[in-house]
């Protein structure tokens, strides 16, 4: 871990609708050993009013890390995404895709609208664990991010 997220637990916001991918990713995160705060939306439209401060979630941190899918309901991952690279307040989050699809057209896409990476889940339960792992140690282990301000 960098210096900032020995000091602090690290905030992840996980954007899924699936409760089994939820369930897995809580599950492999809490093994990763990382010291974290998970918070999970279900929705596009949650997703964007947790990372704004709207409404119920005007006292949520920002997050150090986004996990996204992109096949939500009511605002799907790709507006997601522009949303938050759009934002200069939240541009500079790391986002990585978590998605099903393999097709080149979302992978394409997703990386034009300035995603940090893009992995194809697996329906392997331990290799989602495995993936899930890496991503924690990737991101707060190796990677130096600037210091998170609210």
């Amino acid at each position: 871990m960098n210096d900032e997220t020995r000091a602090r637990s690290v905030e992840i916001l996980l954007v899924e609708d699936n409760p089994a991918d939820v369930r897995l990713t809580q599950v492999a995160i809490k093994n990763s050993k990382i010291a974290n705060n998970l918070h999970v939306v279900n929705d596009g439209v949650e997703a964007i009013n947790f990372l704004r401060k709207q409404g119920t979630f005007k006292d949520k941190p920002k997050p150090d890390l986004i996990l996204l899918d992109l096949n939500l309901p009511k605002k799907n991952g790709f507006e997601v995404l522009s949303e938050i690279k759009a934002d200069p307040n939240l541009r500079r989050i790391p986002v990585v895709i978590l998605s099903i699809s393999d097709a080149e057209e979302d992978l394409l896409k997703t990386y034009n609208l300035y995603a940090n990476c893009y992995i194809k889940k697996p329906v392997d339960i331990i290799e989602f664990e495995k993936i899930v792992k890496s991503i924690g140690n990737f991101w707060f282990s190796i990677v130096i991010l600037p210091e998170n301000k609210d």
